[in-house]
């Protein structure tokens, strides 16, 4: 019995371990892309935080954060519109970019920066921000568990009636099934792992939420395939 004990416990063992080991690699890949690309993704904001600017304005939202900034286009965008912005990326190198950014555009002091992942709980206490905004961030490789407790600390930093807008690569991109699989909808092509999201794991994860759009579009020259997702919490 002993025995089977430990090979049970060795079995609910080995898959943690290897979220864990894709996780620091992709941290690393990160890293040291940023680093031989800096501002690899140009200083014109994404389509996705134009939009999400405009929701939040028209919501009253003043006070926003963003996950997985980088080396922090959306950011600065949201600064420059006159919104104050917390951002925060498991990538030290690319926040350092955002922050030279905001310091050569005259927005430093409305963009503050915390290197953070986004497996671990946010450094925010409860409903403190008006708005958050994810552009690809949820679809990293993050297991559903990970995706659904992110997403309930999101629910947790809100004020009642806030915003979250996020994108996700969706099971009908060109990548989805491509490359090498590490399960649970996750697989890396070129480096870089993504989690294609379906739609059912879409609804579930806005439970307890109105679920206001689910918007398809597309983006780059692949091109690659995502929802723009807009969620409220109740007031």
């Amino acid at each position: 019995m002993a025995g089977d004990e430990r090979e049970r416990a060795e079995a609910k063992r080995e898959p943690v371990q290897a979220e864990r080991e894709l996780a620091d690699a992709q941290r690393a890949h990160w890293q040291s892309t940023y680093s031989a690309h800096p501002g690899m993704y140009g200083e014109e904001p994404s389509a996705p935080a134009v939009h999400a600017a405009s929701v939040f304005r028209s919501a009253g939202a003043r006070e926003l954060l963003e996950l997985g900034a980088g080396h922090g286009r959306d950011a600065l965008y949201f600064a420059h519109e006159g919104f104050t912005v917390r951002a925060t990326d498991f990538s030290a190198t690319g926040l350092q970019q955002l922050r030279g950014a905001a310091l050569a555009r005259g927005t430093a002091e409305r963009v503050t920066t915390a290197v953070h992942d986004v497996r671990d709980p946010l450094p925010l206490p409860d409903a403190s921000v008006d708005a958050v905004f994810a552009h690809m961030l949820l679809c990293m490789a993050l297991s559903t568990e990970e995706i659904r407790a992110l997403v309930a600390e999101v629910a947790r930093v809100l004020r009642p009636g806030g915003t979250f807008v996020y994108t996700v690569r969706h099971t009908g991109d060109a990548h989805y099934a491509a490359g090498t699989a590490h399960g649970d909808d996750i697989h890396e092509h070129g480096g870089f792992a993504v989690h294609f999201f379906p739609r059912a794991l879409v609804d579930a994860l806005a439970e307890g939420w109105s679920l206001d759009e689910v918007h398809p579009f597309e983006e780059g020259d692949l091109p690659r395939r995502l929802w723009r997702v807009t969620q409220t919490l109740p007031s």
